[in-house]
């Protein structure tokens, strides 16, 4: 009976994270993206426990490979697409879209398909142990409910930011998933500053960035993310 239940630990963290990113979307949709975030990020901590409850129990398994795909699809996948479909609802449309404008919004959903290919890619890429190979989904999700935070309680802010451009990050931030470069991830062997520089430097300037800025902060901390890939991916 025990080895039932421990067998079934992780799978039940992970339906947890499925299950935040079923409301997280329900919250996108209706435009509450404070509430969406949350769930988001909720998330995403329970995507960081089934993996480590995993290992501690020595209990992985195909099925919870599977169902941890399938929960951050819908977590980092179609709950930013929500949040974005229903930023396309709010900003203006040029007037060149003005034909196509109820069909704009649903270009929102490339995020789900582009997160779909990266979680796929990412189960069978064995370069990805101790960094990533494009961009992560949690961080796109966490990228698309700040900046919607930001839009929503911004007015000058949203009436600057028009369907275009927001339809160009979307596939910016989409082939980001899917790309080749090699971004750090925040996973410490030691705590040498010279063996971490780039974590330490990305952590001191992420923790001005939110200090000044707040929640809406983090959609700066994920471009300073990808920037300093980017810097780290030149210098080698």
């Amino acid at each position: 009976m025990s080895n039932i239940i421990t067998r079934n630990i992780p799978n039940s963290i992970t339906s947890c994270n499925l299950f935040c990113g079923c409301i997280a979307s329900y919250m996108a949709f209706g435009g509450d993206f404070r509430m969406a975030m949350l769930f988001i990020v909720l998330g995403a901590v329970f995507d960081f426990f089934d993996g480590m409850t995993a290992r501690l129990l020595k209990v992985s398994s195909p099925i919870g490979k599977e169902l941890d795909s399938l929960a951050d699809n819908i977590t980092f996948g179609l709950a930013p697409s929500a949040i974005v479909f229903s930023l396309f609802k709010e900003v203006s449309m040029p007037d060149f879209l003005s034909g196509v404008s109820e069909y704009v919004p649903y270009c929102a959903f490339i995020i789900s398909v582009f997160s779909a290919l990266r979680l796929a890619k990412f189960n069978l890429d064995e370069r990805q142990t101790s960094s990533f190979i494009g961009m992560p989904t949690p961080a796109n999700a966490l990228f698309w409910s700040s900046l919607a935070i930001s839009l929503h309680e911004n007015d000058g802010f949203m009436q600057a930011f028009n369907a275009l451009y927001l339809l160009l990050l979307v596939i910016v931030m989409s082939l980001l998933l899917v790309s080749e470069l090699p971004m750090f991830a925040l996973k410490f062997k030691n705590l040498s500053f010279q063996s971490n520089k780039i974590r330490y430097i990305f952590l001191l300037v992420s923790v001005l960035l939110l200090v000044f800025w707040g929640i809406t902060g983090l959609a700066a901390v994920i471009l300073w993310y990808i920037l300093l890939s980017v810097i780290t991916y030149k210098k080698a």
